[in-house]
């Protein structure tokens, strides 16, 4: 008896040790951030809050030990689920974005695609079905949730955080690393795991998680981080000075340290990174930047064309697709496309070329291409590529050679019957880009032979140019572009816009917004939307002619110029930002079709760059 309290004693003792050894100076090194720490080490002290059955899956309210800081305990819940009755399964965990929680409906989702799955609950918001009493994610003495906005950004010390002095386990990042480690420790300690075939995927924040982990931790089989986690997020975009994201604290050490560039070159397994073209949180120049560190070659990227943190159906399927090529060999993933930007030397224009995989059917090829400094608000433009004997290939015009070039390509493949699973699109998509800078053209000879246009879109290609929400949804549809970003575009002094719209109902109101300065914080200029409210009284195509005096702020005041347009948006009347859209009535009929915009009258004059201080 004697010598079973003195184990317990020792046992209760190494239990309640701080997780992390003690330090007198800071980390200067990946290396040395991570010494000292071993996510199996202690016990996980799993909880089963609760369990049920549903849809031929078990499901799971759990709780585990994330570790000991400063003293204290700190525990992690999450929703863990599989299919009933199955073993040796692939793991998948997945890791939420900023605001939210724990995620039910993707752990139902992959389990039902046969995977044990597990949506851990880092951010402490209360639980989905959550019930009176019902533990969650307790950080203790630390606090790494959005309580703590500060501390994703900081290395500073505070009563919150490891170490009393500036260093990066000071940083959120680092903690919330911990706790999805530990979520891995928890995955492979499931009978029913396969622990050599586990996933790891997050959006947002948990995009930027997903490659903590994957880079700190090589248990991780497959990744597929998405619109987070790209990296160089504290640096300034080409050509725009101010734009990067600041530290508190010493920027050199945070940079060699938790910086997800730091993360990216070690990770070794498979890796997806899904993201859209204009991402605010992971801009689609640091995407290709951040992935050309990882050093295989078993990686793809996706981008989803014109949206901001959002995906279409063909480019989200890909990341479930990718994890069933590679931890479950339910399919062949095709590798990335070949291209290549390069000079046509007869007419002085830049020619987009892409070859893409044809091992399995493909369904189409979109290019693009596009000027804009930042990313985020870069409008890409259709290029009508053109195939022939499997290359695709299209111009790239250029407008201004003191601009870079960006281009990228989607390729549509066909999904087979057999590849799908219920509610997945026939196509999925893989892409590629490339960029050249002035520099760059000027030594390739390459000139400048495009215009300014009156015609903005005739939407004889549909809204290939633009993005739509809810498109089929009469009450609530968006459609949106980029498109007077683009200088050939750019609105003519004193003009009018003129859009053409057909409707299947009369006595309805269309709201027309803009977009001034968005994402322009380096400018000093404060981002606004204004919007512009015209009543169809008939049924049938009509045309309405909008001045800049006719465009409103929520609080009233009138837009004074097109100058610094980022992005123009037509919906139903009741959705614009001004006090009168309260008494319009939901919009009658069907979706309206658009038919033309373009501008009318004034004169084309030479403008600042509206990217630029003034």
């Amino acid at each position: 008896m004697r010598l079973f309290l003195v184990l317990a004693i020792i046992q209760v003792h190494a239990w309640s040790a701080d997780s992390l050894p003690t330090l007198s100076k800071s980390p200067q090194n990946f290396d040395q951030l991570w010494a000292g720490y071993d996510p199996r080490k202690e016990p996980l002290e799993v909880e089963v809050v609760r369990q049920w059955k549903e849809d031929g899956l078990i499901l799971r309210y759990v709780c585990y030990q994330i570790g000991t800081f400063k003293g204290k305990s700190a525990r992690m819940a999450g929703f863990y689920g599989f299919p009933e009755g199955e073993r040796d399964l692939p793991a998948l965990m997945h890791l939420h974005g900023g605001g939210q929680r724990a995620f039910l409906h993707e752990v139902k989702r992959f389990a039902k695609r046969g995977y044990a799955t597990l949506s851990i609950n880092w951010g402490g918001r209360e639980m989905e079905m959550a019930q009176s009493g019902d533990p969650n994610t307790e950080w203790g003495a630390v606090d790494p949730t959005q309580n703590n906005v500060s501390g994703y950004s900081s290395i500073i010390p505070s009563d919150k955080t490891i170490d009393p002095f500036p260093s990066p386990r000071n940083n959120n990042w680092f903690l919330l690393a911990i706790g999805g480690r530990r979520g891995l420790t928890f995955l492979e300690h499931q009978p029913e795991v396969d622990s050599k075939r586990i996933g790891v995927y997050g959006h947002s924040m948990g995009g930027r998680l997903t490659g903590l982990v994957a880079g700190s931790d090589q248990r991780v089989s497959t990744a597929s981080p998405s619109v987070g986690g790209s990296g160089f997020l504290q640096s300034d975009l080409w050509g725009l000075p101010d734009s990067a994201r600041r530290v508190r604290g010493d920027l050199g050490l945070f940079q060699r340290t938790i910086a997800g560039q730091v993360f990216l070159p070690r990770i070794r397994c498979p890796i997806l990174y899904l993201s859209s073209t204009n991402d605010f949180n992971a801009p689609m120049d640091f995407v290709e930047k951040g992935m050309s560190l990882i050093s295989h070659n078993n990686k793809r990227t996706v981008y989803a064309p014109h949206l901001n943190h959002r995906f279409t159906p063909s480019t989200e399927i890909s990341r479930p697709l990718w994890f069933d090529a590679h931890l479950q060999q339910r399919l062949e993933f095709p590798s990335s496309p070949t291209a290549e930007l390069s000079l046509n030397k007869a007419s002085g224009i830049t020619v987009f070329t892409v070859k893409p995989d044809r091992s399995r059917p493909i369904d189409r090829v979109d290019l693009y291409y596009g000027y804009g400094r930042d990313p985020r608000n870069r409008f890409y433009a259709d290029a009508k590529g053109n195939e022939k004997d499997g290359v695709w290939s299209a111009d790239c015009p250029i407008y201004d050679l003191d601009e870079p070039l960006f281009a990228y390509a989607n390729v549509y493949y066909k999904l087979t019957n057999e590849e799908r699973r219920e509610g997945d699109p026939s196509t999925f998509v893989l892409s590629v880009a490339r960029s050249m800078y002035p520099a760059q053209l000027k030594k390739a000879g390459v000139q400048p032979t495009e215009m300014r246009y009156r015609l903005i879109d005739d939407f004889s290609r549909g809204l290939q140019d633009w993005y739509a929400l809810n498109k089929k949804n009469r009450h609530h549809w968006l459609f949106a572009t980029r498109k007077l970003v683009d200088p050939r575009w750019e609105a003519p002094l004193n003009g009018k816009l003129s859009l053409s719209v057909e409707t299947t109902s009369p006595g309805n109101t269309v709201s027309i917004q803009v977009r001034v300065d968005s994402w322009r914080g380096y400018t000093k200029r404060k981002a606004t939307t204004w919007s512009a409210l015209s009543n169809l009284s008939q049924a049938g195509q009509q045309t309405i002619d909008l001045s800049v005096s006719d465009f409103r702020d929520e609080n009233g005041q009138v837009l004074k110029s097109w100058f610094g347009i980022t992005e123009l948006i037509i919906q139903p009347g009741n959705k614009a930002k001004v006090k009168s859209s309260a008494n319009i009535s939901n919009w009658k009929g069907s979706v309206p079709k658009l038919k033309r915009l373009s501008w009318t009258g004034g004169e084309f004059v030479q403008t600042p760059k509206a990217y630029l201080p003034l």
